[in-house]
C-alpha cells in the first residue's frame, strides 16, 4: 500500500498541484457542532439522500422546498407515527417524488431517530478511527441507507468521514486493500483500517484524505 504522501503526489501531478488537489476541501464540523443539529435536519438529510438515489440530484434540488414543506419539515414525532392515509396523501402530493417505499423508509428512519434521541450527539461522539462502524450501524438499524447513502448523509451534515465513491474504491483496489465497492464487516474493516494508516501518516481528517483518493484516479 502506498503512503498517502506518494498518494497525495499522484493526485498532485494530475491536478496541477497539491494545492489544487486540497483547495475547497470542507472542514468537519466538531463533536460539539453535530450534537446541536436537531434531529429533523438529521432526518431531512436521510430523505433528501434517499430521494437522490437513481434519480437526478438536479430533480430533488429543484423540489426540495416543496418536499420540505410537504413533510411537515420533517418532524420526528408525526412522521414516525405515519398512517395508512398520511401516506396516501403523500403518494398524491405533487410536491413529492411519489416513490412509496423511499415515503416508507422516511417513516423508519424517523423511528429510527426517535428510539436513539439526540442523533447528532452519537454521530459526534462516534470515533473517525471506525467511521466504517458507523455507516454500518446507520445501514443496520436504518431504512434505504446502503451503498453511499450514508456516507453521503454524513459528510452533508458534516462528520468527518470517507464516500466509497467509484473513484475512491479504484485507489484502494490499486493499493490492495479491495477489489469492489464495501459491502460485508470484513471489506469495511479493511477500508478503515487503511484510513487509519494514512490518517496517522498525514495528521489530515478522513474528509481531506477521501478526496485526495478521488482525485488520484478520477
Amino acid at each position: 500500500m502506498r503512503t498517502f504522501a506518494e498518494i497525495l503526489a499522484i493526485a498532485a501531478e494530475r491536478k496541477g498541484g497539491e494545492a489544487a488537489v486540497l483547495a475547497g476541501t470542507p472542514v468537519p464540523k466538531s463533536a460539539a457542532a453535530l450534537a446541536a443539529i436537531p434531529d429533523d435536519r438529521w432526518l431531512s438529510a436521510m430523505a433528501q439522500w434517499i430521494f437522490r438515489a437513481g434519480i437526478s440530484w438536479r430533480v430533488v434540488e429543484a423540489k426540495w422546498p416543496g418536499i420540505e414543506e410537504a413533510f411537515g419539515g420533517f418532524q420526528i414525532g408525526p412522521l414516525s407515527m405515519m398512517d395508512d392515509d398520511r401516506l396516501d396523501a403523500l403518494l398524491a402530493d405533487r410536491r413529492v417524488i411519489r416513490a412509496g417505499p423511499k415515503i416508507l423508509a422516511i417513516r423508519d428512519n424517523a423511528a429510527f431517530l426517535r428510539q436513539v434521541g439526540g442523533f447528532g450527539r452519537r454521530v459526534g461522539d462516534w470515533p473517525a478511527e471506525d467511521f466504517a462502524g458507523l455507516i454500518q450501524w446507520m445501514q443496520a438499524n436504518g431504512s434505504r441507507l446502503g451503498g453511499m447513502t450514508a456516507p453521503y448523509v454524513l459528510r452533508h451534515m458534516g462528520k468527518d468521514s470517507y464516500i466509497p465513491s467509484r473513484d475512491v474504491v479504484a485507489r484502494l483496489a490499486a493499493e490492495g486493500v479491495v477489489d469492489k465497492a464495501p459491502a460485508t464487516p470484513r471489506a469495511w474493516a479493511a477500508v478503515q483500517a487503511a484510513f487509519n494508516v494514512w490518517r496517522a501518516e498525514s495528521g489530515l481528517p478522513l474528509t481531506t484524505i477521501s478526496r485526495v483518493l478521488a482525485q488520484s484516479i478520477g
